[in-house]
């Protein structure tokens, strides 16, 4: 789903216009972030019933090219997770 339709959706069933919708997500995924970057030390950024998102380490590691077969370095990299809580899971029929 693209931003643009989060926003619709939001605006539709809020029955807000969509300028106050589009605040209304920008101020959620805002504070989304705000959080991963709060919670660096500990990792994690729980919310409610929603999930936990993650930020973890990944160690270099060698590789593949793909086309042309040839060993290559993966650098060391952070990778964003999200677990769904579990009421998440279970409207979404998991």
């Amino acid at each position: 789903m693209s931003k643009a339709a989060l926003i619709e959706r939001v605006a539709k069933k809020g029955k807000l216009s969509k300028a106050e919708a589009g605040r209304t997500v920008d101020l959620v995924m805002g504070e989304i972030s705000a959080g991963l970057k709060a919670a660096k030390k500990e990792g994690k950024y729980t919310i409610g019933t929603f999930g936990t998102f993650s930020v973890t380490k990944r160690k270099a590691r060698k590789g593949r090219n793909p086309q042309t077969g040839e060993p290559i370095k993966i650098k060391a990299s952070k990778v964003l997770k999200f677990k769904p809580a579990a009421q998440l899971k279970k409207a979404a029929g998991c």
